[in-house]
């Protein structure tokens, strides 16, 4: 049983990861609905992540924590960059140009493009030939093809009643209007900042191995560029840095604790010992439990065509879960010489590596660095 928990552990988290992303959606939808700048909002919810995991970081990765070098910190502003900037602050303004459930849905083509870019940058194997690596290209295509229906397809409504509470945007419905192709364009920028922010911090953790100080350096100098952008793009108006006893206080106080400051930090434990792609994969399950909460809490309809993507979408995700699954079961575990210098150089139990024999490859070499 306790194997079989160790095995599952990096699964349920990213689970975790995002059913609280998707109350993040929820939250920050409703704040930007009572006037709240989305530039603010991503510097509030940077800077309260930075806030909040810095102690934690001093304390308990005092020991193991390694000097930082020019290179390093040069990758952290590049991290920042790709994640805040053009991730988070592309993302929410193509949201306002369409709509969250098409941000959401568009959203999940970071997969493939992570998988694209791992297998160019070497840290993912491609052999095309094997199982495993046939089911993560098709479980890719499938995810994509799922997410692709539930954004083009609607189909008649299943749940909620004919009135809709939530207020879209006249442009949603009109494909050939510019504002949906702008809106378009920048949600996949965002889509390329969010792929490079896994690929990089992979790149990153090989030479500064701490997660819990790297989260919160991204989140602090994320905070300094988005402030810069929010300061530009808001110089006009003083008032739009107020905040509010509501969720435009509540939103980035949530999204900087759970998703920016602890969702860091448990993507970088997984992406340590399963890679960047299998994290980008649970990504689709954010777009299902965002519907699913929209017609809980916000009255939204749910139609057939949502219940349709979802399906397919947990199908592609299943077959990418059990190749890069098959994949680690079909690697050498590491001699118990190494398992235990291992041990020894690990101080916290909370970065102990979630799925050790994913570490090793048929060669004996750590597969991160490749």
């Amino acid at each position: 049983m306790g194997t079989l928990f160790n095995n599952a552990k990096p699964y349920l988290l990213l689970l975790a990861v995002q059913f609280g992303s998707a109350g993040m959606f929820i939250f920050a939808m409703d704040a930007i609905k009572k006037g709240m700048s989305h530039y603010v909002f991503i510097v509030y919810r940077n800077a309260i992540a930075s806030i909040t995991l810095a102690p934690f970081a001093f304390v308990l990765e005092r020991k193991v924590r390694p000097k930082m070098t020019l290179r390093v910190f040069s990758e952290i502003m590049a991290l920042a960059f790709f994640e805040i900037i053009l991730d988070q602050c592309f993302a929410l303004l193509g949201m306002k140009f369409t709509s969250a459930s098409f941000l959401s849905a568009v959203m999940n083509s970071a997969p493939s493009i992570t998988f694209v870019m791992a297998v160019i940058l070497r840290l993912e194997h491609m052999k095309i030939k094997e199982l495993a690596c046939q089911a993560k290209v098709l479980g890719t295509i499938v995810t994509l093809g799922g997410t692709l229906l539930m954004a083009l397809y609607k189909g008649h409504a299943v749940v909620g009643s004919s009135t809709n509470h939530v207020v879209q945007p006249e442009n949603v419905n009109n494909p050939t209007s510019s504002h949906w192709i702008v809106g378009t364009c920048f949600i996949l920028i965002g889509c390329v900042g969010f792929s490079a922010f896994y690929i990089l911090q992979t790149i990153t953790l090989r030479k500064y191995p701490v997660e819990m100080s790297l989260a919160t350096l991204v989140c602090f100098v994320g905070a300094l560029q988005s402030s810069v952008v929010a300061a530009l793009a808001e110089w006009h108006q003083p008032h739009a840095w107020s905040l509010g006893w509501d969720t435009r206080l509540f939103a980035p106080a949530y999204a900087g604790i759970i998703t920016s400051g602890v969702q860091y930090y448990i993507q970088g434990m997984v992406i340590k010992s399963m890679g960047p792609v299998i994290v980008t994969a649970f990504n689709p399950l954010r777009m299902i439990i965002v519907t699913a909460l929209a017609c809980i809490i916000l009255s939204e309809q749910l139609y057939l065509g949502s219940i349709i993507g979802a399906i397919v979408v947990v199908f592609g995700l299943y077959l990418v879960v059990w190749g890069k699954s098959k994949e680690c079961k079909g690697r050498i575990p590491p001699s118990p010489a190494e398992d235990d210098f291992a041990q020894n150089q690990r101080q916290l139990p909370v970065t102990a590596k979630l799925v050790p024999h994913c570490h090793q490859s048929n060669h004996g070499e750590a597969t991160i660095s490749k």
